[in-house]
């Protein structure tokens, strides 16, 4: 199934956090935070967004740091998802 984002909205796969701290300790899956970067797998076209013009500077293939609690969760063939607006996307990861 392929998922076009429509207006302002990006789809985005969350990279994978690590399991172990610095000091080598393995954290539960209970203690984990939910990981901010994320990789872009589809960008809405942008355009008229409520009565603005939204232009959109991110792209598929980008790594970016996002807003803590910021979008939807939506699970696509198995795979985990998030559909979150531009505006949520705190920088691009280089």
């Amino acid at each position: 199934m392929k998922i076009k984002p429509l207006g302002d909205r990006v789809l985005v796969k969350m990279v994978e956090s690590v399991d172990t701290t610095k000091s080598g300790i393995v954290l539960p899956g209970s203690a984990k935070e939910k990981p901010q970067v994320a990789e872009i797998v589809a960008v809405g076209a942008g355009g008229e967004v409520d009565g603005k013009t939204i232009v959109m500077v991110v792209k598929v293939g980008n790594k970016v740091l996002l807003s803590k609690y910021a979008g939807t969760e939506v699970k696509i063939d198995g795979q985990e998802y998030t559909i979150i607006k531009q505006s949520d996307i705190l920088a691009i990861v280089e």
